[in-house]
């Protein structure tokens, strides 16, 4: 009988620690309807390595969220959806590139602001953009590039 309480205990103590860990997760990857800010989108010519949750970051610092990656079957460009913090303001004329965290990291998408005093809003579109770039591409034309000299 005591050994059927102490695993009961030992079971609600799980539990409970497990709850503990969702809501902490939950509050760490902002789910719910607490999507407070706007979407914009930008075209590129190549989006390798880009997935969605992804993140948009602005000198460095994570500004929204990729949440949409479509392909455009007219332009053949890749669409990305990002969701914008709302206290974040984008400039017209701001630029979009792909990159990625070191050799090995993950891509994100890189806005570098314009100078523009007018900003995007909902369904705003970065027309300047640049796609990813592919690193084993780049070492295969710098080697072939090196036995051609």
């Amino acid at each position: 009988m005591a050994s059927s309480a102490a695993e009961t205990l030992i079971g609600a103590v799980v539990l409970v620690a497990a709850g503990g860990f969702l809501v902490y997760a939950a509050d760490k990857a902002e789910f719910g309807g607490g999507n407070s800010g706007y979407e914009v989108v930008a075209k590129f010519r190549k989006a390798d390595g880009l997935s969605v949750g992804g993140d948009v970051r602005m000198a460095g610092v994570k500004v929204g969220t990729v949440t949409g990656l479509t392909l455009d079957q007219r332009t053949y460009f890749a669409v990305a959806t990002m969701g914008i913090s709302e206290d974040v303001k984008i400039p017209d004329d701001s630029s979009a590139l792909i990159s990625s965290d070191g050799l090995l990291g993950g891509a994100y998408v890189a806005v570098e602001p314009g100078a523009s005093d007018y900003m995007l809003g909902e369904g705003g579109e970065i027309t300047i953009t640049q796609g990813s770039v592919n690193l084993l591409d780049l070492f295969a034309k710098a080697i072939h590039g090196a036995a051609g000299e």
